[in-house]
């Protein structure tokens, strides 16, 4: 207990020491930011330009695109900083603002999910019931909620990590997160392992429960239709959602579940880039393939701006 102290600053993970590596990394890390940037923008001025597309669906479907823009800007650029000056600190501040951002993030991505898992069982099951279930003042009110518990819950968990002393500064992982920096504090961090694993059980299985049910008694209603176009509509505005809550969850599981036999430091190194960069990269390219309503309002919106740009 001697060697405690209190770090006013951290050293992150580099990818690489070697300086043709660095710049390999730069570039790909920035081709990926960029891509993902552009597409959860494009997707978000797309639904807010487009009056056919301002429905609860696609007001769930900004919101989420919202929250992958933080999550990816919370770490990527830092981490492209590092290969470029190849300056491995982080402050204090910069350190507490990743886990907050990255929190709030991961938090509002499941919620998020959840609702929209909601909101295509309302409207598949109960589609006469679907304009009064679904009114704007609940949507509000459930993206709201979302937003809030999310931020609530990464505040908790932050200040939770920070009461912390820590024995060294060196975080070996791309960007703080609270697992590494539990595995360099100089207390007993059993309570906090303990408070992350419940959590994580409890919040996590009541998502997954609500999600899973939500599609049992969706497939059910679908399959009853007649119409093998009925069916097709219904399946085209379920299968992006699941596609991009089964990538959230098995990125998430192997990150955080994996048997320690799988944990080194070049596994833990991909496992963070597959949970935090992989989703709001992939995200509105999944919802852009796999959405017609959505390809025809990008089409609409993108001739209109060309449109504008000969005037």
């Amino acid at each position: 207990m001697g060697n405690q102290t209190t770090a006013t600053e951290f050293f992150l993970l580099g990818f690489s020491d070697v300086q043709e590596q660095q710049i390999l990394h730069f570039v790909m890390f920035l081709s990926i930011y960029l891509a993902a940037l552009m597409g959860n923008f494009l997707l978000i001025l797309t639904v807010a330009q487009n009056h056919s597309l301002h429905s609860p669906m696609y007001f769930f479907l900004a919101n989420l695109s919202l929250s992958d823009v933080c999550y990816i800007s919370a770490t990527v650029p830092k981490s492209m900083a590092i290969s470029v000056t190849n300056n491995k600190q982080i402050s204090f501040s910069g350190c507490v603002s990743q886990i907050f951002i990255v929190s709030i993030c991961a938090g509002a991505e499941l919620t998020f999910l959840s609702v929209m898992a909601y909101d295509r069982y309302v409207a598949i099951c109960h589609p006469l019931q679907y304009t009064v279930i679904m009114n704007w003042n609940a949507c509000v009110q459930m993206a709201a909620a979302s937003w809030i518990s999310s931020l609530m819950n990464a505040a908790f968990h932050t200040a939770n990590t920070f009461r912390l002393q820590f024995c060294t500064s060196n975080v070996k992982q791309f960007f703080c997160n609270i697992p590494q920096l539990l595995m360099i504090s100089c207390n007993d961090t059993t309570a906090n392992v303990m408070v992350l694993l419940i959590e994580a059980i409890v919040i996590g299985s009541f998502c997954f429960v609500c999600i899973l049910a939500s599609y049992v008694f969706i497939f059910s209603a679908v399959f009853k239709i007649p119409s093998t176009q009925a069916r097709y509509k219904a399946f085209s505005t379920c299968i992006p959602h699941l596609t991009v809550f089964c990538l959230f969850l098995s990125t998430a599981v192997f990150s955080y579940f994996r048997p320690k036999s799988l944990s080194s430091p070049p596994v833990d190194l991909l496992a963070a880039v597959l949970y935090t960069v992989l989703p709001p990269l992939l995200n509105p390219v999944i919802y852009s393939l796999r959405n017609k309503e959505m390809q025809m309002a990008m089409q609409k919106m993108s001739k209109t701006m060309f449109e504008f740009h000969l005037i």
